[in-house]
Formats: C-alpha cells, structure tokens, sequence
C-alpha cells in the first residue's frame, strides 16, 4: 500500500455535509485517474482491492459449495486444517514478504539491482526452508503424539505439511509482486486461481469416484496450490527476469532480517488474532462446531468490506497529513475515517443480521446453529468499526511497533476467553471471545492513538464543520 501519494488534498472527502456515497466516488475517481507515480500507485491499489473484493465474494460461493459437496462433518474437518496451514505458511515468511515491499522499490530507486535480485532470491529460498522445517516438524509431531490427535485429522494434517511450503513460496511471491506494482500478479493466484481449482480439484475427484471427504479437499488443496505457486513462480520469475536481468546478486541477509521480524511480529499477532478462533473451535468441539461457526464467521466477514475499504482509501491520505505535520487536518480526516467505517459497517451488519439464517441454510440445512453466533461477532465488529482504521493511522505515523504490542495483548486476551468459555459455551463462547478481544484492542487503539498522536478518533454524530474540513 502507498504511504505517499502525488495526490491532492482530500477536501470533498473531509467535508462533513457531503454524504458516504459521494465521499467514496469522489475517492475512487481519483484513484482511477490519478497522474505521475502517485497516481498509478493509487490505481494499483484500486485494482488490488477490486481483486479482493471479487476473491472474497469468490471465496463465500466456493465455501457454500464445498460444504454442500463434503457435508458439514467433513467440511468441519477439512475447514479446520486448512486454516491451520494457511496460518502456518504465513507465519512461516516472518515478515519477508512485506520486507520485500519496502527493499524492492528502494534498490531499483537507488539502482542497486544486485542487491534487489538477491534479496528476491533469498526471501525465496529462506520462505521456503522455514516452512519445510516446519512441516517436517509438524509430520514428527504428529507421529510422537499418536492418538492423542483425533484420528479423521491426522492425514488432512499430513498433506498441509506438504503444502505448507507452497502456501509460503506464495506469499513471498505476492510481496515481490506487489513491490513491483503488478497487483494482478500478486493478488489473483492466491485469491481467485487456487480458490476456483480446490473446488474444481474436488468436484472432478468427487465424480470420477473418490470420497467427498476432507482427505480429498485437502489433496485437491495441495495440488491446486502447487499449480498456482509453480504457475506464479515462472510468470513472475520471467517478469522479474525481463525487468531487472539475471545477473550479479547481492546478500545481505542480516539486514533484511533485522527488518523483517518487527514486521513479522506487528503482521503475525494480527493474523494470529483475526484467524485463531476457527483454530480453538477445532481443538476444542468436534467437526460439525467447527463449520457451522466458520461458516458464520464467513457470512459476517462480509461486514468487514466497509472497513478495508476505508482503510485502504485513508492510509494513503494518512501518510501525507503526518509528512505535512497538519495535526489539526489529520485529526479531522480521522475523525471521518471512524463516521466512514461505521454507518457502512452498520448497515451491512444489519442486513447480514436479516439474511443469516438463509445465508447459513446455503452451506447446508444443519448450520443454523451458527446463527447467534453472528450477533456476537457482529457486536466486535462495530466496536472495531467505532473508531476506524485507527492501526492504518498508527502504522503510517511509525508507531508499529505498539500496534505490535496491541496486537499480541489482544490475541492473548483471545486466546484464554476462548479457553474459558468454549467449553462452557461452545460456538457461542468461542463468539464472544473474538468479540470480547476487538472491544480490548479498539479500547486500547483509541487510547493509544490519543497520547501518541494526541487524536480522539472515534464515531462522533454531529461533528460541526470547521476550516479544516471544509479545505482552507
């Protein structure tokens, strides 16, 4: 994402009186006819959120049908084990995928091509070592604990540790992609092509006579994401080839990864918070729990549009307002951000409410029991939506390094809540956990955003109209 844009000022979008829709025309308008570098950066990430809009609508229809496929004890199982190896394959890059982000456009600014290609190069190799070690260490796991792990997990568990360095090599390769400014190649493998060709691996396999069981969408899985990593890997291999040659590299491995662990830290305790329950859903119920609260979890995902809209749209606009050092102008576009992010994410929220037990029965008639989940799911959501992308604002202002700290408190939070109430409540208990730990990190964001920055950001109704945000 663009910390600095060539951009102008953001004036209609800070005007209190202009309503949303207008505000996010204005928005996407100059995004797709900005000029100079700022501007084709802007459009990329257009074109990167389009990406993901369409992959998360792609993603819903692919897991209602794989749930109508397998049924819900054996989608529980496999929905289980895959998120466990996505987890693990990103954790797995500490941060070099995001690193790459920052050295790439620097090196080629600065003409130090060999040192571009070698940290390519590395990230590569290390990705892909870290995450077969922990595959290997996974399979050994697995062996020495015996029937302690529950038996219909074992062999799912056996290919992702297969998969695990493809997952990895993926990521790696989205980051190396996305420094270049080449969205589709970054985005659409992950998030459109292995999606479309796990349920495609599965139907043919399901036809052509194999079980419909998590060992078969976990080989389809496996396969789909060794055609999708193998594919990215020569297309974006040639790509970099035909821009940077295929000469001189040059190593400096310490450096790259004196940088890359805070990264991991700030992007690993996120990741940790925002995927870890499905993963105590399924260490603690059986299958069925699982799917139907993934299943769920999926429908109020869609309530989270709002925000990742919002916050791809401000940080950029974040950046150049703490650049100028224009408090009083950032103080009043935050407050903005929060107005944008949560009557958008309230009315979603509210529709999905409406349609929740007809959204669930698409996954299949025995997930309703999801459907109190999305209520307490959704009282996290705007919590978090209350004060907006108050993290974007921390990030683009060099506070990292304490949404680290955040993030890792949240996730701990998250992780005993659900200790404590999975087994008292069940799906429901594993809900207010997740929900229970946004409220903490929203009340921890919004605190910490007002000593360093010295902003209250947060939903405020009837903000009068000031100088600032009317853009003189």
């Amino acid at each position: 994402m663009p910390r600095n844009t060539d951009s102008p000022p953001d004036n209609a979008a800070g005007a209190p009186n202009q309503s949303l829709l207008q505000a996010m025309i204005a928005r996407l308008l100059r995004l797709a006819g900005g000029h100079g570098d700022g501007g084709e950066a802007q459009r990329m990430s257009l074109i990167a959120f389009a990406i993901r809009v369409f992959s998360a609508g792609l993603a819903f229809l692919s897991q209602i049908i794989l749930a109508r496929i397998m049924g819900q004890y054996e989608y529980g199982v496999y929905v289980f084990v895959w998120v466990f190896v996505l987890i693990l394959g990103n954790l797995a890059c500490f941060g070099y995928q995001t690193a790459l982000i920052r050295f790439i456009p620097q090196y080629n600014a600065e003409n130090r091509i060999a040192e571009l290609r070698g940290i390519i190069a590395t990230a590569q190799l290390f990705a892909v070592g870290s995450a077969g070690l922990i595959g290997v260490a996974g399979m050994i796991c697995l062996l020495l604990l015996g029937d302690r792990v529950d038996h219909y997990y074992v062999v799912p568990l056996f290919l992702g540790a297969f998969a695990l360095p493809l997952i990895t090599l993926g990521d790696i390769l989205d980051g190396a992609a996305r420094a270049n400014n080449w969205p589709v190649n970054a985005l659409s493998p992950t998030f459109i092509i292995r999606p479309v060709l796990i349920l495609l691996f599965v139907a043919v396999a399901v036809l052509v006579g194999f079980s419909s069981t998590a060992v078969t969408a976990m080989a389809a899985a496996l396969v789909a994401a060794a055609v999708t990593t193998v594919g990215q890997f020569v297309v974006l291999g040639r790509r970099l080839r035909n821009r940077f040659g295929a000469g001189e590299k040059k190593i400096r491995f310490a450096q790259w990864l004196r940088v890359s662990l805070p990264i991991f830290l700030v992007e690993g305790f996120y990741y940790l918070l925002t995927n870890s329950d499905v993963i105590m859903v399924g260490i603690f119920l059986e299958p069925e729990r699982v799917a139907a609260y993934y299943a769920a979890a999926k429908c109020m995902a869609l309530v989270h549009f709002a925000y990742f809209a919002v916050k791809a749209g401000t940080a950029p606009r974040f950046a150049e307002l703490v650049a100028v050092d224009d408090q009083p102008a950032l103080a009043a576009f935050a407050s903005n951000a929060a107005r944008w992010t949560f009557w958008p994410s309230l009315a979603i929220g509210l529709a999905v409410l409406a349609t929740g037990p007809w959204l669930l029965a698409l996954f299949g008639p025995d997930f309703s029991d999801g459907y109190p989940v999305m209520f307490v799911l959704l009282a996290g959501i705007m919590a978090k939506a209350a004060i907006g992308p108050a993290e974007a604002l921390l990030v683009m202002a060099g506070r990292e390094r304490i949404c680290a700290a955040v993030y890792a408190l949240a996730f701990a939070i998250n992780v005993g809540a659900n200790l404590a109430l999975i087994p008292l409540l069940g799906i429901v208990g594993a809900a207010a956990a997740t929900a229970f730990a946004m409220i903490a990190e929203t009340i921890l964001l919004f605190f910490i955003v007002r000593k360093e920055l010295n902003i209250i950001m947060m939903l405020r109704i009837g903000v009068a109209r000031t100088k600032v945000e009317d853009g003189h």
